[in-house]
């Protein structure tokens, strides 16, 4: 990977993490998924996953716009340029079931890759209560079979 592909990764990397908040304004799921698509281009192809990953977290570290929805703007960055990596990650979507009583719902956002999870804000599968109910993959939007973060039927 030369200097100069790194550099342009991380420059595109910083642009789109200040633009997401305002290009995720006041859009649905399905439109917003479309923001991470990117066709056949893998112009960071020799990019290791980590490495995207930690620059994802580095760049969104000290969010102004989108504080309230932390994980799916990482979820949203880290997914698009996975894919221009040339990588296959899923964006997994999940509710707290704790929350379901409440008027407000819980919800959060997580990346796996190869089913290894590659980018959460504080998820624990081992004492989650998170509900998986959709993940973004290759074939689009699909509903989870209703499986708990940690492998437990709801």
């Amino acid at each position: 990977m030369t200097l100069l592909r790194k550099a342009r990764f991380r420059l595109s990397l910083w642009i789109w993490a200040r633009l997401l908040p305002f290009l995720a304004w006041n859009r649905g799921l399905k439109s917003l998924m479309r923001l991470v698509e990117v066709g056949t281009r893998v112009p960071y192809r020799g990019l290791a996953a980590n490495y995207i990953v930690r620059s994802v977290q580095r760049v969104t570290g000290d969010p102004v716009l989108m504080r309230d929805r932390p994980c799916l703007r990482r979820g949203l960055l880290a997914t698009r340029f996975l894919r221009l990596a040339g990588y296959r990650p899923e964006l997994h979507f999940g509710i707290d079931r704790t929350s379901l009583s409440n008027s407000v719902l819980s919800a959060h956002c997580w990346i796996t890759l190869s089913g290894e999870l590659m980018l959460s804000a504080a998820l624990d599968p081992a004492t989650s209560t998170l509900v998986e109910v959709l993940s973004y993959t290759d074939h689009g939007l699909l509903p989870a079979t209703l499986r708990c973060v940690s492998g437990r039927r709801a």
